[in-house]
Order: structure tokens, then C-alpha cells, then sequence
């Protein structure tokens, strides 16, 4: 069965691998793409789905511009990690592909209502677009079969400060929680924190079990687009690796039991302090709004990843 899922991104070293891994999955059907701004500007989130659809062979999936900014607040991109274009040294060529012509929220209300109770939405950027999309449709969590969010840090030393994706829009990231708990408790949302993706850390000895020629161009943009986030990891401490936070989701999206989770109501902090975007969580509230992923499989993972990936390295190879 071939499940159709709709991605908001922003484009991005580990959106673009989570981006190729949906690509890879025989039961993923990408149906668009929304794209918002984040780790980059806007306009190169937009730039990068579209050059990356057609390395891919896939130039015939919907790309709709998002946000620019968040609800309330400056912009905070982060270029020193995924590089001055967000590919890190990847530089793909302009491709032929054009933007749709309405924006972001909308294209996740049409995704959904083209798809009524079978879509999986796949949210690994701020979550500003899905915000604007509830606004205008309040019932668009009964239309999805399912949502993953990657953001948030839930335990460990970095609960205490705020993640990137939360950070950037705690008030869209507050509105999507709140209205999805009011319209469907049954389906809430499936939230990927730093405490749970952090345990999915390739290296480049895994990298290098891809079974595809070194010269296939998806080969040569995980390897050059990696190097980068490599370096930018180990310049942070972590040593020579890359957290793949964003391509966890979209395995998770995908795959829900891949992932042990556990009921919280999360609150998310909206105060104009340092703890700004810090995610709290309630483990023991008589409402959820989130359910948290607490254990993952890292072999589980990678054992997909590898046979994906190269599958598909080999086929555009």
C-alpha cells in the first residue's frame, strides 16, 4: 500500500536526506511539498526542493512557497550549519521546475482534502505554514491520517533550552498543539525531539554502505552535503558525525512503530526570555496534546536507510 504524504520543510541538510528517503520509500507517495523559511531563507528553501525533485526524477511533485517569517518575531537562520545555500558544499543546478500558484497553508488543506483520512503530514521545519493552514481550515487534523513533528527536546541537557524548529515559531508550534488536541484527541501528533533523534548519528563508515556507485548524483549529494553538516557537527563538540533528525521523522511518518512513544501535554514557552521555544512537557496530564518518542531502533533505522537510498542511487545512477 502506497501512503501519500505531504512534507513541510525547510531545506536543509537533514530535510534534504529525509526529503530522498521519501523519494526511496516504494510505500511513499510525495504528494507536495510546502516550504518555509528556517534553516534557510524562504526563497533558497524553494530554490533547493526544486533542484533536489529533479536529481531525483521526481520534477512533477508540487512545490508551494510558505512563510518567510514566523507569526511573531525576527528570523534566525542557520547557515553555519547547513551552509551558505542550506546544502552544505552540495550545489545543485537550477532546475526547470516551477512553484505552484498559492501558497503553503493552502496547499495543506487542498493535500489533505485531495486525500480525506489517508494523508500523512510530515512537518521538519518550523511549523508556521501548518499553523496558517489551521487557521483556515480548523478541521484539517480530521482529514490527515496521521502528523509527525520534528522538534522540540523533551529530556536530557538540552530540554532546557529551546530547538531550533520550535525556537523559531513557539507560537505556530503553541497553535498547532492547541487546535489539534481541540479538534482530534484520538490523532494527536507524533513529536520527534532532540532527546529521541539524537540517537540516530551517521558517520561516514555508514555513509559508505550505500550500494551505488560513488558517481550516481544522489551519492554525490549526500556526500558533499554531509561533509559539510560532518564538519559543522564536529565543530559543535559531537565529533565527526551528523545527527539525522529530520530523515528519522520521515521514517517515522512512514513507519510509526519504529518509534516507543509516550503521552504529554507540552507546553510550549512563549515568554520573551532565553527559555523562549522551550518545550515543556506534562507526562502525567489528563490531556495530551503530543505524543512524545521516547526509544528508537538506531539498526532499524539505518538498515532501511541504506537499502532505500542505495535502491534508489542505483536506479538514477
Amino acid at each position: 500500500m502506497t501512503l501519500p504524504v505531504f512534507a513541510d520543510v525547510d531545506t536543509g541538510v537533514d530535510d534534504a536526506v529525509a526529503l530522498v528517503y521519501l523519494l526511496a520509500s516504494p510505500d511513499a507517495e510525495l504528494v507536495g511539498l510546502a516550504c518555509t523559511g528556517g534553516n534557510v531563507a524562504v526563497q533558497q528553501v524553494c530554490r533547493n526542493n526544486l533542484a533536489l525533485l529533479e536529481l531525483c526524477g521526481a520534477p512533477g511533485i508540487p512545490v508551494s512557497k510558505g512563510a518567510e517569517a514566523p507569526l511573531n518575531g525576527p528570523v534566525h537562520t542557520a547557515e553555519t550549519i547547513h551552509g551558505p545555500q542550506g546544502l552544505g558544499y552540495a550545489e545543485l543546478p537550477s532546475g526547470a521546475g516551477r512553484l505552484t500558484g498559492h501558497d503553503a497553508a493552502a496547499a495543506w488543506v487542498a493535500a489533505a482534502e485531495a486525500h480525506p483520512g489517508q494523508l500523512i503530514g510530515l512537518a521538519t521545519g518550523p511549523l508556521t505554514n501548518l499553523a496558517l493552514a489551521l487557521r483556515a481550515e480548523p478541521a484539517l487534523p480530521t482529514l490527515l491520517r496521521r502528523l509527525v513533528i520534528m522538534g522540540g527536546a523533551f529530556s536530557g541537557e538540552r530540554a532546557g533550552r529551546p530547538e531550533f524548529n520550535i525556537g523559531f515559531d513557539p507560537e505556530a508550534a503553541a497553535e498547532v498543539l492547541t487546535s489539534w488536541v481541540a479538534v482530534a484527541p484520538q490523532r494527536l501528533p507524533i513529536v520527534c525531539g532532540l532527546d529521541l533523534t539524537r540517537q540516530i548519528a551517521i558517520t561516514p563508515a555508514i555513509l559508505a554502505l550505500l550500494p551505488a556507485p560513488a558517481d550516481s548524483p544522489v551519492v554525490r549529494l549526500l556526500d558533499d552535503a554531509l561533509r559539510f553538516y560532518f564538519e559543522a557537527h564536529e565543530g559543535r563538540g559531537h565529533g565527526y558525525l551528523a545527527y539525522l533528525h529530520d530523515p528519522l521523522a520521515a521514517a517515522i511518518a512512514l513507519e510509526p512503530e519504529l518509534v516507543t512513544t509516550r503521552p504529554a501535554a507540552v507546553q510550549v514557552e512563549l515568554s520573551p526570555t532565553a527559555a523562549r521555544g522551550r518545550t515543556i512537557p506534562d507526562w502525567d496530564a489528563e490531556l495530551p496534546n503530543a505524543l512524545i518518542g521516547v526509544g528508537v531502533d538506531p539498526t532499524a533505522f539505518f538498515d532501511r536507510f541504506v537499502q532505500r537510498v542505495g535502491a534508489l542511487a542505483r536506479r538514477l545512477g
